[in-house]
């Protein structure tokens, strides 16, 4: 989630590691298909075309079919088409003849980080990752052009390169006939790269390279990894996080079809939290449904620990104790307190978000062999060098001889960006030895072993003066953090000041700011969730406003302008909002818009959601307009489908779902008591753009989820004179005469 800055230099003295270019290898590559004795996968380049790499991004075929390599996992946010978007912006390529393909993270390791970035989050691919893809093509353009102007004799600014083709007065040569040479060329200078406005193929729409894979069902997930000679192994952890395994009986089961084993899943030595194996059971079988039916008549006795009695209403009532309290400073603008004793009106409100899963449509998996001389390991990795670190440790092995090879994901948001269940998937493969051995969780085991969103409550006080505006905002927040339960040292004067993103660093014009914060942790393990503190808290910031604007008299979309008059690409976004969205607040009773803002990740997100709700309380979400600025785009229709799909995270969380704790346990195991927002349930999705340009490159996969769930909010407030404070909506009384 760390901005990358890459110098033209550090580019070349990276990139020539690689030898005559900016090798990058392939995840999972026809060679290691073939070795492990499976069909090469459909969007990789077939082995027998004797490709010319150019660069570390860029092979050109005999035929001309130029393949980019992409370092960026794909799930479902449309990187496998975003990524070679940018090389070929500079590659002046052909885009009809571009293919792509997975990098390979154990070159990128053997050759000291050789792609620069291969972890996927924090809506980083396009903003970290576009400047050295720029340059990759960029490169490869002026190596084929030097070497088209040395074969024909001229000097190189006379060689056009345009569609794969270079020419030069009336000599005309492909790509694929100079990739040779060009792979060659070392240029006394990398050429500079294009800047916003110059662009020709970004920011139109083209057909995205894997959807016809999804759609003719050959797209390869990590459920769909199938080896010569593969186990399966089915998986159950302790109940409640902290307890451990007692004892279980392999005898009841060892004569059952298929059985190989039954395995106990215990620590190995210090692990880091991220990463470490809950104590549990693994029973292995040559199909998937045998091992399965096994374990779940297998006797396990359990010692469920010190945290058995604890509960999600006694942890809500241990929030809503330390949020009366003084806590760290997490900013302090001004004098708060001080201000806040001249106040007209003051206006309070206390907010509350639940735990939460990252639910994603593919439960969790991963496939590993160990052999002799080296280990493979397949999955759906948002981070697959992190993947082959994991698995090397483990081992204890070199991590140059791990070779992790990345499916598409079927979801990620933050859940496969820490490797856990690769931990795990290595400690039953070394337990069964020398075959490759496929660990699969079920649809419950991946919410008992939930990594998700953690719960969080805050206080929030405004005091304003006789015009209604405001002159002091005291927050405290209480939740927890992934930081102090990862290393508790490492929280500095007790506080995570990540947790509190979205109203720490609100951006309202409000002179005395003082917010203060408690780290309340509980035995639940937590980590990234699409949109980290932003996603829950801008569900109590924004909702806040709104409370804040009403005492005051005001319509909250034009308090929010007035509260934003000196930062002009907010006032651009609420603009074009209030334009687009036609924002009322004299809406019939039962009927109501609320408006939500947020920048995270490096764009700024602002909402108008339209709902209606009967006498009854039956609420039906009509419409969302959600204008965006994240600077410049790649491909917009691709933009707006991650629009919508934070949309469709963001109402599911509200209305829906919260990861209840019971006797020290999760509650919830399926969608049968943890359900999805539903097709019939989805609204109209329009996405404006409303875009800065110049050097701003925002993210796109995660900002939408946090305006989401508080305009939603904010509109059944308008429509019903109901304030929702703790999500989820769909158990609260909106019912109203």
């Amino acid at each position: 989630m760390t901005h990358l800055e890459i110098t033209r230099r550090s580019f070349i003295v990276t990139t020539a590691a690689a030898g005559g270019g900016l090798m990058i290898g392939i995840a999972m590559s026809g060679p290691a298909h073939a070795a492990a004795g499976m069909a090469p996968n459909p969007w990789e380049r077939p082995t027998d075309k004797d490709g010319q790499e150019i660069n570390a991004w860029i092979v050109v075929d005999p035929d001309g079919t130029t393949t980019i390599r992409v370092g960026q996992s794909e799930m479902g946010q449309g990187v496998f088409t975003a990524m070679p978007m940018l090389v070929a912006e500079e590659l002046h390529v052909d885009w009809k003849m571009v293919k792509v393909e997975y990098a390979d993270s154990n070159r990128h390791v053997r050759n000291n980080n050789l792609y620069q970035r291969m972890s996927t989050g924090g809506s980083g691919a396009v903003r970290n990752s576009r400047v050295f893809l720029q340059q990759a093509g960029a490169s490869a353009r002026e190596r084929l052009r030097e070497a088209a102007a040395v074969a024909w004799s001229v000097p190189r600014d006379q060689v056009v390169a345009k569609d794969s083709v270079l020419t030069a007065g009336n000599r005309r040569g492909t790509y694929a006939e100079f990739a040779t040479r060009a792979s060659q060329v070392q240029l006394a200078q990398e050429p500079a790269i294009k800047q916003s406005g110059q662009f020709s193929l970004l920011g139109t729409t083209l057909a995205r390279l894997d959807t016809p894979l999804k759609v003719n069902g050959t797209a390869t997930f990590g459920f769909d990894v199938k080896l010569p000679g593969m186990v399966y192994a089915a998986v159950k952890v302790v109940p409640v996080r902290g307890g451990k395994l007692t004892s279980f009986d392999f005898n009841a089961i060892k004569g059952r079809p298929g059985i190989i084993g039954a395995y106990a899943l215990k620590p190995v030595g210090e692990q880091p939290y991220a990463t470490r194996i809950d104590e549990g059971v693994a029973v292995v079988a040559d199909t998937y449904y045998r091992a399965l039916t096994a374990l779940n008549l297998l006797p396990v006795v359990w010692d469920l620990g010190p945290d058995v009695a604890l509960n999600s209403r006694e942890y809500k009532a241990r929030l809503a104790e330390a949020v009366k309290l003084p806590g760290a400073v997490g900013r302090n603008d001004g004098d708060a307190i001080a201000a806040m004793k001249t106040a007209v009106k003051t206006v309070e409100g206390t907010y509350f978000t639940g735990y939460n899963s990252h639910t994603c449509m593919e439960p969790m998996s991963c496939t590993v062999s160990i052999t002799a001389d080296r280990v493979d390991v397949w999955g759906g990795f948002q981070n697959p060098p992190g993947a082959l670190a994991v698995v090397a440790e483990h081992l204890g092995k070199q991590p140059v001889d791990v070779y992790s090879h990345t499916t598409f994901l079927g979801g990620g948001f933050g859940l496969r960006s820490r490797n856990h269940e690769v931990r795990q998937a290595a400690e039953i493969a070394r337990q069964v030895g020398n075959r490759p051995v496929k660990m699969l969780w079920t649809r419950e085991e991946n919410e008992r072993q939930a990594r998700g969103r953690p719960a969080a409550m805050s206080h929030l006080k405004m005091g304003l003066d006789a015009s209604g505006m405001p002159i002091a905002f005291y927050g405290r927040f209480a939740g927890h953090s992934s930081a102090a339960q990862a290393n508790p040292t490492s929280v500095a004067n007790g506080l995570d000041s990540g947790t509190m993103n979205g109203i720490r660093d609100h951006r309202y014009k409000i002179a005395n700011t003082l917010i203060e914060g408690h780290i309340r942790n509980t035995n639940q393990n937590i980590q990234a969730y699409r949109a980290p503190g932003y996603e829950h808290n801008l569900w109590h910031m924004e909702q806040f406003m709104d409370e804040v604007a009403l005492a005051a008299g005001k319509n909250p979309l034009d308090y929010r302008l007035e509260l934003t008059k000196d930062l002009p690409d907010w006032q651009l976004v609420l603009k074009t909002l209030k334009q687009k969205s036609g924002y009322r607040t004299d809406l019939p009773k039962g009927e109501g818009m609320g408006v939500a803002i947020g920048e995270s990740f490096g764009s700024i997100i602002a909402m108008c959601a339209k709902v209606s709700v009967s006498r009854r309380g039956q609420l039906t979400v009509e419409k969302y307009d959600v204008v965006v600025d994240c600077g410049n785009l790649v491909t917009p229709a691709i933009a707006a489908h991650q629009m919508q799909s934070g949309v469709v995270y963001g109402l599911t969380d509200a209305i829906y779902r919260e990861l209840t704790i019971d006797k020290g346990a999760v509650v919830e195991g399926n969608f049968d008591t943890y359900p999805l927002l539903k097709i019939n349930q989805m609204p109209v999705v329009d996405v404006h753009f409303a875009l800065a340009g110049g050097d701003k490159w925002g993210g796109m996969g995660e900002p939408a989820c946090p305006p989401t769930a508080p305009s939603l909010g904010n509109a059944i407030f308008a429509a019903t004179g109901k304030r929702v404070r703790d999500v989820i909506i769909n158990q609260a009384n909106l019912s109203w005469t």
